[in-house]
């Protein structure tokens, strides 16, 4: 059975909610689906997982939460190469520029990006919480 981990940061409950949803795809796909917060993750645990959905909001000046997410994350780069993934998270302010810019860093680290990004503006309504259970199917069935 494939393994998918759903690797999130939540402040608000935001991004969480996402999270959640991730998982439902996950699971509605007959995949397993192992949800985690940021700081119960680390680069030892990628070689466990077929895929990993990353989710966090953008911060400051748009930017990935940088006490938790960040440091996982950069010290996970080292092992996407070749990582089927999907990114998601919510933002207040600004554009949703953080997510172009992350997706990028992901594409230049040679990871197969499953779907498009899913970004919600404050709170997820049904319409994104609907894009992060098709996120979930996609990962489980790339």
């Amino acid at each position: 059975m494939k393994k998918t981990a759903i690797v999130y940061w939540s402040g608000t409950g935001n991004t969480e909610q996402m999270a959640n949803a991730v998982l439902q795809g996950v699971q509605s796909a007959g995949a397993e689906g192992t949800l985690m917060q940021a700081s119960d993750f680390n680069s030892s645990l990628m070689d466990n997982y077929n895929a990993v959905a990353f989710g966090c909001p953008a911060m400051g000046a748009e930017e990935l939460e940088d006490s938790e997410f960040e440091p996982m994350f950069s010290e996970c780069e080292a092992k996407l190469s070749g990582k089927q993934i999907a990114l998601f998270g919510s933002y207040g302010c600004g554009t949703g520029e953080w997510m172009n810019v992350w997706k990028e860093r992901c594409e230049n680290d040679g990871t197969v990006l499953v779907s498009d990004p899913v970004i919600a503006n404050y709170a997820p309504d049904d319409d994104v919480l609907d894009l992060c259970k098709a996120l979930g199917n996609a990962l489980a069935n790339c």
